[in-house]
């Protein structure tokens, strides 16, 4: 489970870094931002869902004191 999140925490970044990257570099007035920060977004709310379902199935230990 922790491999997972770090995977996609990890693609996260990616996407945010190649947002940056074409912000930066591409002139050319394409959407490739626009693409690599809805990939950014969905990853997220993707995580989001995975780990409420981790915790809801029991696969993530919750502590409740």
């Amino acid at each position: 489970m922790r491999y997972v999140v770090i995977a996609a925490l990890l693609l996260i970044v990616a996407s945010l870094g190649s947002a940056l990257f074409f912000v930066l570099h591409d002139r050319s007035g394409a959407n490739r931002t626009v693409k690599a920060l809805a990939v950014r977004v969905s990853l997220s709310m993707v995580l989001f869902l995975f780990l409420m379902a981790g915790f809801y199935f029991g696969w993530i230990p919750g502590r409740l004191t």
